[in-house]
């Protein structure tokens, strides 16, 4: 639940900040009210692309079984990990430019292109934050049926309707929490929820491979816990389980997956050093 909730959360907020920016943005313009209809129309459009996409994901898991349905889900979930990364990089590079390169894309599209434009790219800002919301959505709950499923789909409700509180309180007033000060934080939680996902993808690799035949230290490195570090602090549940879903943890993790934690946090360091976070600007 606590997953879904943050995933909705922080990706609501990034497309809301988009549209708010184009909104502003139309608000300056001739024939601003059908401006703002072109606006959410491409908003709309772009939700039900990712609803389409969402469905259709949904229909190969389920037309999989076995071993292809495992592949598939660690494929997604390997994907949302790699796709986090790339959100994160992708933010400390134009988060200060966000707000004029938006505007400008805008002013060219109406020109060229007229209302049509307008919707154009609020269809593809919309669709691809929620496309990205529905790979993450899969590749954190893809084993999850039954009650927790419902729990799941109700942390998904939570997090858009903390997603509209909180924009509404970035807007309201900075004496709490700041554009820069919220993206700094939520992308770090970002980072976190990515190294679960992906030693969740590598889990479900290592169960596979685990089928095929190897040389004894192959399974070794697959199968065989380094260490058990349980009586100290369970993955299973509470505190410990709070950190297995939010971070990766594993309290007896194999060679496999700590190579691939390690891994991670290798590449984020190196991916995101040289760039400084920017300041991203408020959408007035």
């Amino acid at each position: 639940m606590t997953q879904s909730m943050f995933i909705v959360w922080r990706e609501s907020v990034e497309a809301l900040l988009v549209i708010g920016i184009l909104q502003a943005w139309v608000s300056q313009q001739q024939q601003a009210s059908q401006l703002r209809r072109h606006v959410w129309a491409g908003a709309a459009l772009g939700l039900l692309l990712s609803g389409v996409l969402a469905g259709l994901i949904l229909l190969a898991g389920e037309a999989m079984s076995g071993a292809a349905n495992e592949w598939f889900q660690a494929a997604l979930a390997l994907v949302a990990s790699l796709l986090i990364v790339q959100m994160v990089g992708w933010m400390h590079r134009n988060a200060r430019t966000l707000k004029h390169d938006l505007t400008r894309h805008a002013d060219q599209r109406l020109s060229r292109q007229g209302g049509l434009g307008l919707l154009m790219l609020a269809l593809l800002a919309v669709s691809r934050e929620g496309s990205e919301t529905v790979v993450f959505l899969y590749g954190a709950g893809a084993r999850l049926h039954g009650p927790p499923l419902g729990l799941f789909a109700v942390g998904a409700l939570a997090g858009l309707v903390l997603s509209l509180l909180t924009i509404s309180l970035l807007h309201g007033s900075r004496r709490f929490i700041s554009w820069p000060r919220f993206f700094v934080i939520s992308e770090a939680i970002l980072l976190l929820l990515g190294a679960a996902l992906l030693v969740s993808a590598i889990e479900r690799v290592g169960g596979q491979l685990l089928a095929m035949d190897w040389p004894e230290a192959v399974y070794r490195g697959i199968g065989d816990a380094l260490w058990d570090s349980s009586a100290l602090l369970d993955d299973g549940h509470g505190f410990g389980g709070f950190l297995a879903d939010f971070t990766g943890y594993r309290a007896s993790p194999s060679a496999l997956t700590l190579l691939a934690w390690l891994g991670y946090w290798g590449v984020v360091a190196g991916w995101l050093r040289p760039r400084k976070a920017e300041t991203l600007p408020c959408p007035t």
